[in-house]
């Protein structure tokens, strides 16, 4: 690894999509709890956005302002050479993240993004890892609800359970949200793209180093009646049973022998049924292009809940681990998980990289494996709950 001289750059942290609707939050955030020593910067394609933006943040006189587009290769390379973390809303990302990813495995920057695309993230592991470790930039995907409270909540979980023994974790997800209209067009998109998916799954493999000695496994569960939550078990068919997996991969506090499986925690049966049926009737009509069309037109980019319906939103992740003949309950909790709590986890994920002292890493890696106990306490202090439920 050779990080490239980033000590003189510009700005500490550059916020790219800051005047979309999760990246206004996150500029929010940021304008109200960064260090008055970091030095930020939002940047976007519309200068006359990003000033009115700017406008309106306590502080703004302090954030600079870089004019980037996605469509314009070189304005990405110079938004990244101007930042040491470089933070993006820009989605889909299938659609507009490469180069973005790509400027910063080259210039050394770190990256952070909101995916939840599998898809996106194995391509980008294939095409970009190699670049960034020799850079020393580090790719850090699902910064967001995808996936920091499962893949910290499952560390969060091994660090309760005896060491150097086979782990058994399970996560549990319960929410009540509402999704704004870029997180519902990444979803259509990822539903449309199965064979491309699988297909950027088995590059991935192709690329990756075997793991030696160690198992790290996130089966797919079947639905349940899960006594242990006392609620319906449902598997979810997201992004974030893979990235616990990489962590426990590259982490060896994840021992020996590793298991993870998430699910949705649905207390009534009629409600699992329906849930399943409504999730099976959006993938098959994702498949058809004019219907599909005309679902992404129902909820335009850019848009998304109210600050009365955030307010009122929350989620919990339940984890059961067991491991060395223990078992334990842990839990993480929070408010509105799709855009309070996710600009939350965001910028805090962004200043966890900036300013704080963390081990040398490289790559694509996970939040676990990048910024793992610093990011946790972190989110701790920021009022998203970590705890330990009961030991058995």
């Amino acid at each position: 690894m050779n990080r490239l001289n980033r000590t003189d750059r510009p700005y500490d942290i550059v916020l790219f999509g800051a005047t979309g609707f999760v990246g206004t939050l996150t500029a929010e955030y940021l304008a109200a709890h960064a260090p008055d020593d970091v030095r930020w910067a939002i940047a976007g394609r519309s200068e006359r956005k990003l000033a009115a933006l700017r406008e309106r943040l306590p502080g703004g006189e302090r954030v600079g302002v870089l004019r980037a587009d996605v469509d314009d290769p070189a304005s990405l390379r110079s938004l990244a050479e101007h930042a040491r973390v470089v933070a993006t809303t820009v989605g889909p990302y299938i659609r507009y993240g490469e180069q973005l990813v790509a400027a910063c495995a080259d210039t050394g920057a770190d990256y952070l993004d909101l995916t939840g695309e599998p898809e996106f993230v194995d391509l980008m592991y294939v095409r970009h890892d190699a670049r960034a470790r020799e850079t020393g930039a580090r790719l850090v995907h699902a910064c967001g609800f995808d996936s920091v409270p499962h893949d910290l909540g499952a560390l969060f979980t091994v660090r309760q359970l005896p060491e150097g023994v086979p782990l058994r974790v399970d996560g549990f997800v319960t929410a009540d949200a509402t999704f704004s209209g870029g997180t519902f067009a990444s979803a259509l998109g990822q539903f449309a793209r199965g064979p491309q998916m699988l297909a950027a799954a088995r590059e991935r493999r192709r690329h990756e180093p075997r793991l030696l000695g160690r198992r790290a496994l996130a089966p797919t569960g079947t639905p349940r009646f899960a006594k242990e939550i006392g609620a319906w078990a449902l598997p979810l068919p997201t992004i974030d049973p893979q990235i616990v997996r990489r962590s426990a991969k590259a982490l060896e506090a994840y021992g020996p022998d590793f298991r993870y499986r998430h699910y949705a925690a649905v207390r009534h049966l009629p409600v699992a049924v329906g849930g399943v049926a409504a999730v099976g009737a959006l993938f098959a009509a994702a498949q058809v292009p004019p219907v599909r069309r005309w679902l992404a037109d129902r909820i335009e980019p850019g848009e998304g809940p109210d600050a009365e319906k955030r307010a009122r939103s929350w989620f919990r992740v339940r984890f059961v681990g067991e491991g060395g003949g223990r078992r334990v309950f842990t839990e993480v909790s929070g408010g509105d998980p799709g855009y309070g709590e996710t600009a939350k986890m965001f910028a805090e994920s962004a200043l966890c990289l900036a300013v704080d002292d963390l081990p040398p890493t490289a790559g694509q890696i996970t939040t676990a494996v990048a910024m793992g106990d610093a990011l946790t306490e972190r989110l701790r202090a920021a009022g998203i709950r970590f705890r330990v439920a009961a030991h058995a």
